[in-house]
């Protein structure tokens, strides 16, 4: 018998049989996990602990490492009151959710993105949820060999003064090497660059990292479009998106 215990967050519900689920958790030190969890419909208990983004204890158990094996889940943080307000979290935290659940190999561990998904987490409700998620996706990207190195100027090589990325390379501009052609280039968010957060920025941002989500993430992997959350996610901060 294989089994083990440990932290997670819950990533997605999928039912099974007349009153159980799969459930796929994203686990402190086992990386993503599925496992069958009996009742996960029919006691009202598990229905409120099993939801995207929860953090759970859990005991895997299992006849052997390629079997589905079963989930015992109690909860450890209850993060229903911090999105009942605002539905932006809610998509933010469904997005990280699936993101993680559709491109993390199963039981491949990933202990700093774990710790930084928590961390996302733990600053829901409060007025830094939103470029914390931007910084998360930043984190994500880097997790799987697509980070964007906000460093130097690929150009010149300067480390002051970057305003923008090239969407080739993924590194950062400065200002002045990216004046003939920054209509080509990304813009970096204004808190990124250590300025005040301005009124466009997570727009700004989320079409940066939408942008290598989309051209380096999927274009190696079976999907086909960013998921649904995502998408709602960046019109929901750049409303005329929603009327292109």
């Amino acid at each position: 018998m294989n089994n083990f215990q440990d932290h997670g967050i819950i990533l997605s519900v999928r039912g099974h049989g007349e009153s159980g689920a799969i459930v796929s958790i994203f686990t402190e030190e086992h990386g993503k996990c599925s496992g069958y969890v009996n009742g996960a419909r029919s006691s009202a208990r598990l229905r409120s602990t099993l939801q995207q983004g929860q953090c759970v204890s859990v005991t895997w158990t299992s006849k052997s490492e390629d079997q589905l094996g079963r989930f015992d889940i109690e909860s450890d943080i209850d993060i229903t009151a911090r999105l009942m307000d605002n539905s932006k979290t809610l998509l933010a935290v469904q997005s990280v959710c699936a993101l993680i659940d559709g491109f993390l190999p199963e039981r491949e561990l990933h202990g700093a993105l774990y710790h930084g998904t928590r961390a996302f987490i733990d600053l829901l409700g409060s007025e830094q949820w939103a470029p914390t998620y931007i910084y998360w996706e930043m984190a994500f990207l880097k997790e799987l060999g697509y980070g964007i190195d906000l460093s130097t100027c690929a150009a010149s090589g300067e480390t002051e003064s970057l305003t923008y990325v090239s969407p080739k390379s993924g590194r950062a501009v400065c200002d002045r090497e990216a004046q003939p052609y920054k209509h080509k280039l990304l813009p970096i968010p204004a808190f990124m660059q250590g300025k005040p957060m301005a009124d466009e920025d997570i727009a700004v941002g989320l079409k940066l990292t939408g942008h290598f989500l989309i051209h380096r993430l999927l274009q190696h992997s079976s999907y086909h479009t960013l998921p649904e959350a995502r998408l709602s996610l960046e019109n929901a901060f750049n409303p005329s998106k929603i009327t292109e």
